[in-house]
């Protein structure tokens, strides 16, 4: 399974919509993290969360999330059946990356939805409610998973979900009983003003948490600019290569004998597969393509998540091979259930 958002990791944990959940919350300008803990589930009446004006409903706003490369097929449908009626059953716009236009340092493609708040809403609505069923259909279970969806907010509109002291999110946790944590800035990017935000918990935790969070978004001048930018301008991270010190450098890749790199996020569980006994697969990668690829050390994540770092370095040719190997093989096993 690839990390994602949609971003799906089921933890098998029954269908009670009142779970005990944590959350720490990581902010850049700081080292401190907030962490909350909803207490213990009660016989309580779910909170409706805060309505936004009407002005606010009406007007257009957006959500981008992620969604794993193998699961994205099952959002477009057979010649874009799928994703043609979720636009029509919600009145929202749903936009998908290109294949292997990722999210930088993950190997996962990111959903656009735009129009009022209700009908964005609405799409997110029927997009996880299909990924979920994907999700019971191939594990079997009758029980109803956690999950985790990873939303994309701009680092400047992160203040307005977080709050003084972290008050705010704190609120969004204890009304949603969803788990809510928003990741620090990823350094390994230069220029990458963009954070993650998951939101962990069965789908109805799930969408209360993402009404709270794109209902208060919504209230931010930094996050209503950023609409109207390039939805998916993440292309540029895939020729960005890494300096010896870490930091991003650009690489001219107009040229075939030109230094060329990308670094994708694999989940720590598959790293194994990508590896292959004795480091047989990746040996038969690196030859076949022409790659050099390097994979981080166990416990160096991308910020953020619990993928490993697969650097991979050498002609654009060559690099891309490489990369599409790699998610072939990663994809196979997700399709196939296996870790």
């Amino acid at each position: 399974m690839i990390f994602c958002v949609c971003y799906l990791e089921a933890v098998c944990l029954g269908f009670g919509l009142r779970l005990r959940i944590w959350i720490r919350e990581a902010m850049e300008s700081t080292e401190s993290s907030y962490a909350s803990s909803p207490d213990p589930p009660r016989n309580r009446s779910p909170t409706p969360p805060k309505s936004p004006t009407s002005d606010s409903m009406e007007k257009p706003t957006y959500i981008r999330f992620l969604v794993s490369n193998a699961a994205a097929g099952s959002v477009i449908g057979k010649g874009g059946a799928t994703i043609t009626e979720f636009q029509s059953q919600s009145g929202a716009r749903i936009q998908l990356s290109r294949n292997y236009e990722f999210f930088p340092g993950t190997s996962d493609r990111i959903i656009m939805v735009t129009g009022s708040i209700d009908d964005a809403l609405k799409a997110v609505e029927l997009v996880l409610a299909k990924l979920l069923s994907e999700l019971h259909t191939e594990d079997g279970h009758d029980a109803e998973p956690r999950t985790k969806v990873r939303l994309i907010v701009p680092n400047n509109s992160c203040g307005s979900i977080i709050g003084k002291g972290g008050a705010i999110i704190k609120s969004f946790i204890e009304e949603s009983q969803a788990g809510i944590k928003i990741s620090p800035m990823d350094k390994s990017f230069y220029g990458l003003n963009d954070r993650l935000v998951t939101v962990t918990g069965t789908l109805e935790e799930q969408l209360q948490a993402i009404d709270l969070i794109l209902s208060k978004l919504i209230e931010d001048p930094h996050y209503a600019q950023a609409m109207h930018g390039p939805p998916f301008s993440y292309a540029a991270y895939n020729t960005m290569g890494f300096a010896p010190n870490g930091t991003g450098g650009n690489f001219q890749n107009n040229k075939e004998d030109r230094t060329y790199s990308v670094t994708i996020g694999v989940a720590d569980e598959h790293i194994g597969l990508v590896v292959g006994r004795g480091g047989r697969n990746i040996l038969e990668i690196s030859q076949v393509s022409g790659a050099r690829i390097k994979i981080s050390d166990k416990g160096d994540f991308v910020s953020g998540t619990s993928d490993r770092k697969v650097a991979i370095t050498g002609s654009q040719r060559s690099v891309r091979s490489a990369e599409g190997m790699i998610m072939q093989k990663v994809a196979y096993a997700t399709e196939r259930g296996t870790d």
